[in-house]
């Protein structure tokens, strides 16, 4: 029998991490919202590895952050340790990762949701989206409860018909035992969506007191690091170290003699899985020359003796997994108490959504995390900010907010999406990114803080940090112009190797001959009051300065393109001059603009030429 939970502005349906940034993006705005979980305890659960960032994923997490989005403030209170990838490269590439305390982490997001105004979390299995002439209208729970709104937000993870494999075992289940969501799937297909068949895994957790650490290899985190947000006050000064080993010729042996009882190549898995995060015995197979893999030991908690083993990924039986652990160097008495295994489960074919993430055949329904297809949590939650947040502002009749693949990762993640599509589980890299010279991790609020302010997430508090470091920033480059003698600079440059120069030179001359700005502080003064991080973002600018203006440049003609806006009823299978593939792929995906189309695949320069002369005879027609 059915009965009302309530009428609300919206639902998010999940409560993982792209279901917790959608939910406080609505409700922070004024949203009247629900959230719907599986489980209260699975709130922001990390069902895998206990870090937030990496490679990409940092300036994701940093994106979140300007865009007054809560995982980078969470993410900085729960941190055991803390590190700045690709120090050794480009600025492009580098990247913060973070060690998080995963039950902390679960329990300050978890008390974050609770007390947010105008939030209701409800434990209950969304099994059908109401809709009316083409629009949602609510959202139906397994026990028949509804709960009556105009916009809905599909987050559910991995669960959706989540199935649980190690071996020749397998289970109906989330992941680390939660329950999985049986009966919405149906209900999505009925509603229009095509769904997919995806896998991802995840390596075993042993106990930490059973490890060899003295044969290992220490990686201390860094003290004295910027945050992930700006808005935290720092890192701790005292953290938890991870440790550094390698699998074994023996270990190889042991998945080659049992490959027959891999699931990955016996049939048992059918689900496409990550190519860029493998299981070990895809990565034993497919690079067969090499007789070792890294792997790295990291903490699961303060307050467990979990240690994750990242790397050594398998859904081999457990009894291999047990012999195949003790062969890696340090583990060798090592007591498993989590086994791995892999998990399969649907998702949908995000090019069925538009860049707003808004579902094209039902009015008010949004999907974002996993069951766009992406993989991991950042990649989940910036998702889970921007669908929550174009429904909010649809809600409020303000326009969308859709990010530019120039204006943050976030932008590109979601274009990728929405226009090329992704045939395995998404994840983001900084080669993904065209121009990630200007998507750096050093600045994304001089990027999106304004668009978050004026789309009403930001804070006022937030804003004044914000208005403090862009002032800073300002003050900073105009010191940077100030010219110096050649007798002043000569004993600077000399310390770096340089010639003397013969005429005046600024700080950003001196700057891109190899002089730190740290030093030219020092020597000269007036930087007084700038912080080591807006000192870092002038510097780096000063130094690219020429790329920059080159990137620069580049956007702007590419602009030229995304401000050619695609009619809507445009049929592109009548417009002769298109080859068959590109009139197929272009009435499929529906472009917003010459931009997004030049970006699908099976769409050549030369029918982005057949459209320009489509539009401009278009338009004298009309």
């Amino acid at each position: 029998m059915e009965f009302s939970e309530g009428s609300f502005g919206a639902v998010v349906i999940g409560a993982g991490h792209a279901g917790a940034e959608a939910a406080l993006a609505l409700a922070r705005t004024g949203i009247k919202t629900a959230m719907l979980t599986l489980n209260l305890d699975s709130i922001a659960f990390m069902a895998c590895n206990p870090s937030i960032g990496g490679t990409a994923k940092g300036q994701i997490v940093r994106e979140i952050d300007a865009l007054g989005g809560e995982m980078a403030v969470n993410a900085d209170k729960a941190l055991l340790q803390i590190r700045m990838l690709n120090r050794g490269k480009g600025a492009a590439v580098r990247s913060l990762r973070g060690q998080e305390d995963k039950n902390l982490y679960h329990r300050l997001m978890k008390s974050t949701l609770e007390n947010t105004p105008g939030l209701k979390i409800l434990q209950g299995e969304a099994v059908e989206i109401l809709t009316e002439n083409g629009s949602v209208t609510g959202v139906k729970t397994a026990f028949g409860g509804v709960l009556y709104c105009k916009k809905v937000i599909i987050a559910t993870g991995v669960y959706l018909n989540g199935a649980v494999i190690a071996g020749e075992w397998k289970a109906g289940s989330g992941p680390n035992g939660f329950q999985p969501a049986n009966r919405l799937t149906d209900n999505l297909i009925s509603l229009g969506f095509t769904v997919r068949r995806f896998k991802t895994g995840t390596p075993a957790r042993v106990d930490g007191r059973t490890i060899d650490y003295s044969a290992l290899e220490v990686q201390e985190g860094e003290p004295g690091l910027t945050p992930f947000s700006f808005m935290s006050e720092g890192v701790p000064e005292k953290q938890r170290p991870c440790y550094l080993t390698y699998t074994t010729p023996e270990t190889h042996e042991i998945i080659r003699a049992n490959l027959h009882r891999s699931p990955l190549f016996s049939g048992i898995i059918k689900g496409t899985g990550p190519r860029y995060c493998p299981s070990i015995e895809d990565k034993v197979v497919r690079f067969a020359d090499k007789d070792r893999h890294q792997l790295f030991l990291e903490p699961e908690g303060a307050d467990t003796n979990e240690v994750y083993v990242q790397g050594l990924s398998t859904s081999l039986p457990h009894d291999v997994q047990k012999k195949m652990y003790r062969t890696v160097k340090g583990l060798e008495r090592c007591e498993i108490m989590r086994y791995a295994y892999a998990i399969e489960y649907d998702c949908i074919d995000s090019l069925d959504l538009y860049p707003t993430l808004e579902f094209k055949r039902i009015k008010g329904l949004y999907c974002a995390g996993q069951i766009n297809g992406t993989s991991g949590y950042e990649e989940a939650a910036a998702q889970g900010l921007m669908a929550g947040l174009n429904a909010s502002l649809s809600l409020r009749g303000m326009p969308p907010l859709v990010l530019g693949r120039d204006e943050a990762y976030t932008g590109v993640l979601i274009d990728d999406l929405v226009t090329k599509g992704t045939n395995e589980p998404y994840r983001m890299m900084t080669s993904r990114a065209e121009h990630r010279i200007v998507l750096r991790q050093d600045d994304p609020d001089f990027r999106l803080t304004e668009k978050g302010r004026k789309a009403g997430l930001v804070t006022d508090e937030r804003y004044k940090v914000y208005l403090q470091r862009k002032e800073q920033y300002e003050r900073a480059k105009a010191l940077m112009e100030i010219k110096y003698k050649p007798g002043e600079t000569k004993e600077l440059l000399a310390s770096r190797g340089k010639e003397s120069a013969n005429t005046s030179l600024s700080a950003a001359d001196l700057v891109r001959r190899g002089v730190p700005l740290k030093d030219i502080a020092q020597r000269f003064g007036g930087y007084e009051g700038i912080s080591p991080a807006i000192m870092d973002t002038a510097e780096t600018d000063a130094f690219y300065s020429g790329y920059l203006i080159k990137e620069r440049e580049q956007i702007e003609k590419q602009k030229k393109y995304e401000e050619r806006a695609l009619p809507a009823d445009i049929n592109y299978l009548a417009i002769n001059g298109l080859r068959l593939e590109a009139r197929q792929k272009l009435d499929k995906i529906r472009p917003e603009n010459l931009g997004q189309a030049g970006r699908i695949s099976g769409v050549s320069p030369a029918d982005i030429t057949v459209l320009m002369v489509y539009l401009k005879t278009h338009a004298g027609k009309k």
